[in-house]
């Protein structure tokens, strides 16, 4: 039971500071005159608000791959990481996005544009999208991403026939209120923000009034001689704005409904019947904004699963992208200023991309690839997120669990290689950063390989992250039930064979692939199995840090054409070559590279020397594995690994040594007894082999 306990006045507190302070208050537009030229960023447009949201919670640079990381998607400030997306792949992608909303923001033709999130079911566009609207909201709660509209006032004071219920009347499309202004008094307005802004791009706003408001301006004017200042003074009040897609504002989300049930009226606003009986349906006070065009207004507009409209529904676009309009039924166009994200699955895009009768709306579309993530290990993230939202019961995952998951799940993404040099498996370990310097292996020659022999683009079919993430959650279930306070690769491999053919949306004719790729993991699997047994089974510090003096004594002397002094004998000869290849071959480094692997090591041990640091060969990952791999060459002939299987035939307290030798590697007890037997017998059937 926990100590603390909340208040309502605690609670209510909290609310009231997440609020912004001005949210109720009224100003006038004097007073945002004053605000625009004190801040004219309040000045922008969607395209550019949406902008600098994405800079506001930072940025990080990473210069070898040319790719700006927003810290909005890549660490998810707001939800302490919760809602983090994992993948080189998805970071360019959204890199991309935002250099598009980017580009719209300095007017360079993407404003005008669609930004159509195209990718695999369940690639994160969709989660993608749900962020941006969640920190858009967010975003225009704070003082830098405020924004501001109008609403007119004492209309019934002035206009006969305006019905009391109308008395006060906000800006239906939520603009801002510099449309006010007549367009030769606003230029000037403008270019003096312009003259002070300091941003990327210039303020413009070309807008005019929606139909409602250009009414009331309208007889305003008349009723005060045209006098502007006192049509502001007297009948408009300045109110802040913040985004929110609960209420559809600033914020909209559109979903396609059946074909039959399709009526443009929900993009672009419709008649209200409630005050045609005051007013007459050809009056625009009779005009209800309620379209989903009109919601998004200074905002995001969102259309899940784009292409599923009608091709007629999908003309509205056109306009609403390219002039930046929508036509409702028997009312003048209305401008529009808002980002409009579309988004797609696969088969719908190759439908649309082949009608000739789209190509104006394709022609209208940013395609933004969302595919698949291709590093196994950050797929293998996406996992842990799901366990690290999720109850998870009182079971630990064990070693290469999800990393082997997040494996099988690139193979299905990746093309095949089309040389033989390399196989799908070490392109896969080469996509997620494990090339060694000795291996032949250009990760760039293969990308540009695979986006020759892709459809579309190389992840945009295979497993989803979805299929592989339930089958752990049910394998999770799976243990429960058998009393398994641990997940293993093995019971996780199981559910995904016994469930591949069960999913519909893994095609028919890719189940033996799959299969095959499901072997190829068991395979890697058997052999990180091995090397954790190895490791706990010959492990000794002392031992490899004797070994690692003996080959750096060895390396020295056959650089520097020297001798080194015989253990035993004490007597100069010349370095062991047969030891130095044992070493090496741990690591499969060929005769022809053996120099450049030498001198690769020896440079790091003349520079640790320079910084002060002792040779230790723990401190280097490629000559550690390879003593690790020569002891156990060494010792594994000492080792019954037919009793591995059975602890009837193994000392007990030499069995226990070696589980909690595993334990320390992260294995449960019975875990680590499992990957025992596992490795023991494919060791033992290896022997038996040879």
């Amino acid at each position: 039971m926990t100590d603390t306990k909340e208040t309502l006045a605690e609670l209510s507190r909290e609310y009231q500071d997440s609020i912004p302070a001005d949210l109720r208050e009224t100003q006038t537009f004097d007073w945002y005159l004053d605000q625009l030229y004190d801040h004219p960023r309040i000045a922008r447009n969607a395209h550019q608000r949406v902008a600098d949201m994405f800079d506001y919670y930072g940025t990080e640079y990473d210069e070898d791959a040319g790719v700006v990381e927003y810290a909005l998607a890549a660490e998810d400030p707001l939800n302490d990481g919760e809602n983090t997306f994992y993948g080189r792949v998805i970071h360019e992608a959204i890199h991309e996005f935002v250099n598009k909303v980017k580009s719209g923001a300095r007017g360079l033709g993407p404003e005008k544009r669609i930004k159509l999130l195209l990718g695999p079911v369940g690639s994160g566009k969709s989660d993608f999208d749900r962020q941006v609207r969640r920190y858009y909201e967010h975003y225009t709660r704070t003082d830098e991403g405020r924004m501001y509209t109008f609403r007119w006032s004492n209309l019934c004071d002035i206009i006969d026939d305006q019905d009391p219920a109308d008395d006060t009347v906000r800006s239906p499309m939520n603009q801002d209120p510099i449309v006010l202004l007549p367009q030769e008094q606003r230029e000037q307005v403008i270019e003096d923000l312009n003259a002070e802004l300091d941003a990327p791009y210039t303020i413009r706003n070309e807008q005019a009034l929606d139909p409602a408001s250009e009414f009331y301006m309208d007889r305003l004017l008349a009723y005060y001689d045209d006098d502007l200042e006192a049509v502001l003074d007297n009948h408009v009040e300045i109110v802040r704005i913040v985004a929110d897609e609960n209420q559809r504002r600033a914020i909209e989300t559109f979903e396609p409904k059946d074909k039959k049930n399709q009526d443009e009226t929900e993009l672009t606003g419709d008649v209200n019947y409630s005050k045609i009986a005051i007013y007459g349906e050809s009056d625009p006070r009779a005009f209800d904004y309620s379209g989903a065009f009109c919601n998004a207004n200074r905002g995001i507009f969102s259309g899940e699963e784009l292409l599923k409209l009608q091709r007629e529904f999908l003309y509205d676009f056109l306009h609403a992208t390219q002039e930046q309009t929508i036509k409702p039924k028997n009312n003048p166009r209305i401008d529009i200023d808002q980002v409009i994200v579309g988004r797609t699955n696969m088969p719908e895009y190759k439908d649309k991309k082949g009608d000739e009768k789209m190509e104006a709306f394709n022609d209208r579309t940013k395609r933004i690839d969302f595919p698949y993530v291709l590093q196994y290990e950050e797929e293998a993230k996406i996992y842990e997120k799901m366990l690290r939202n999720a109850d998870l019961p009182d079971i630990q995952v064990e070693p290469h669990t999800l990393e082997m998951a997040g494996l099988f799940g690139v193979l299905t993404r990746i093309e095949e290689p089309d040389s033989g040099t390399v196989d799908i498996v070490q392109k896969a370990k080469a996509y997620n950063g494990e090339v060694d310097e000795a291996e032949d292996v250009d990760v760039k020659k293969l990308k540009e390989e695979a986006a020759e022999m892709a459809e579309i683009g190389e992840g945009m079919e295979g497993v989803s992250p979805r299929f592989i993430g339930d089958e752990i959650a049910e394998a999770i279930m799976d243990s429960m039930h058998r009393s398994r306070d641990f997940l293993s690769p093995l019971t996780t491999f199981n559910h995904f064979e016994e469930n591949l053919e069960n999913h519909g949306s893994i095609p028919e004719d890719r189940f033996e692939t799959y299969y095959r790729y499901l072997e190829l993991v068991r395979e890697e699997y058997k052999d990180r199995a091995i090397e954790d047994v190895r490791h706990a089974l010959a492990y000794d510090i002392d031992e490899i840090q004797r070994q690692g003096e003996k080959y750096m004594d060895h390396v020295m002397a056959y650089i520097d054409d020297d001798t080194v002094e015989d253990e035993i004998t004490g007597r100069e000869q010349e370095p062991d070559e047969t030891f130095l290849r044992s070493v090496e071959e741990k690591l499969n480094v060929p005769e022809d590279r053996k120099d450049d692997f030498r001198q690769e090591v020896s440079n790091w041990v003349s520079r640790r020397a320079r910084e002060g640091d002792t040779f230790n060969p723990q401190d280097n990952d490629r000559l550690r594995r390879a003593l690790e791999r020569k002891l156990w060459e060494d010792k594994k002939h000492n080792i019954n690994f037919s009793a591995l299987v059975s602890s009837n035939e193994m000392d007990d307290d030499e069995r226990n040594a070696w589980v909690d030798a595993l334990i320390e590697q992260g294995y449960t007890r019975e875990g680590a007894k499992e990957v025992l037997e596992f490795a023991g017998a494919e060791v033992a059937k290896a022997e038996m082999e040879e």
